[in-house]
């Protein structure tokens, strides 16, 4: 597939198995044919160019020639869930960040506590670790601040309670639990292999360490005139995932209605209607097991386009509705 704009599939290398080993942590376990990638490919680029359009046009009414993540944060700023996660996901990101800083300057790791975002402190291993107050000053997440939020506008900020939750974050928990056991449901008769092969996929990702491969296949140099930043780029590289993950989610519904129906109305196969033993998920394939495919990629962006928006009420500007054109709504 070729665009007028940007890298092709073909130019963007790994993309493909990008997207494959994304729609396999999302639940789809069966080898999507080209097409249904592809068709995903297009829609998460469709996605990408439009918040980069909508992103410059904030950021020109705000009078700056370059777009910031408080301009990503507006756009989906009705996802109280996502919204939650990506302030978490940027919370953590700068404190992997202060860890990796002040490791190149000779810091102590034990004291950085490397990767892990708790410091490496084990409660219950006793002495040789970090002194659990010290690693929590130094490792505490930082507080993204939005736009929006009434502190924003003042010099000075109150102080976090640590027991402090917002209802951002309790709805983020909700989303956060149930994908949570989604997941170990998916992975609960998994072998080592099996899992360790999971965890390589969940990490699966169009902008880490191909940022500057992203920027072209998404063509930032028509939509934007400055250079955008890492934050942008992660930002963008964590939407990518949530499209991804949500059509495929949305699209395996739709497939299970489908067989549904056909059980219904006898239209399925008699091999298929004797499928009923456990298997694990990468055991041979059921007999008959079928990917998703564009269709139900088609039925499931269509479904998404339609559905309300959470705390966004549609106005009604007068005319024929179905002249009304409407925009295109991020996933």
């Amino acid at each position: 597939m070729d665009f007028d704009i940007g890298m092709s599939m073909e130019e963007y290398k790994g993309l493909t198995e990008i997207i494959l080993q994304m729609m396999f942590v999302s639940g789809e376990t069966a080898e999507p044919s080209p097409e249904t990638t592809t068709m995903i490919e297009e829609i998460v680029h469709t996605q990408v160019v439009e918040m980069l359009k909508r992103s410059t046009a904030l950021a020109t009414r705000r009078g700056s020639r370059s777009i910031s993540t408080n301009d990503l944060f507006f756009l989906i700023r009705h996802d109280k869930a996502k919204l939650s996660r990506l302030v978490t996901f940027l919370s953590w990101k700068d404190v992997r960040k202060t860890a990796k800083d002040s490791d190149d300057k000779g810091g102590d790791a034990a004291d950085i506590g490397g990767d892990d975002p708790l410091g490496g402190a084990d409660p219950g291993a006793g002495g040789g670790g970090p002194v659990v107050g010290d690693t929590g000053k130094k490792n505490k997440r930082t507080k993204v601040t939005l736009p929006w939020d009434i502190s924003s506008y003042f010099s000075e900020q109150v102080p976090e309670r640590e027991d402090e939750e917002d209802e951002d974050e309790e709805e983020m928990n909700e989303a956060t639990i149930q994908r949570l056991k989604t997941a170990d449901e998916r992975t609960k008769n998994m072998t080592k292999e099996e899992y360790v092969h999971y965890s390589e996929c969940r990490q699966a990702s169009f902008t880490f360490r191909k940022a500057k491969r992203f920027r072209e296949w998404a063509g930032f140099h028509l939509y934007t005139d400055s250079k955008p930043n890492d934050d942008i780029v992660d930002i963008l590289g964590f939407l990518t995932f949530e499209i991804v993950q949500t059509l495929t989610e949305e699209a395996l519904q739709v497939k299970a209605e489908e067989e549904v129906n056909k059980n219904r109305t006898g239209e399925a196969d008699a091999q298929s209607k004797k499928r009923k033993r456990e298997t694990g998920l990468f055991g041979e394939q059921e007999e008959g097991r079928t990917p998703i495919g564009p269709k139900h990629i088609q039925e499931a962006f269509r479904r998404l386009q339609v559905k309300p928006i959470p705390g966004r009420n549609r106005v009604w500007m007068g005319g024929p509705r179905s002249l009304q054109r409407t925009e295109l709504r991020l996933i």
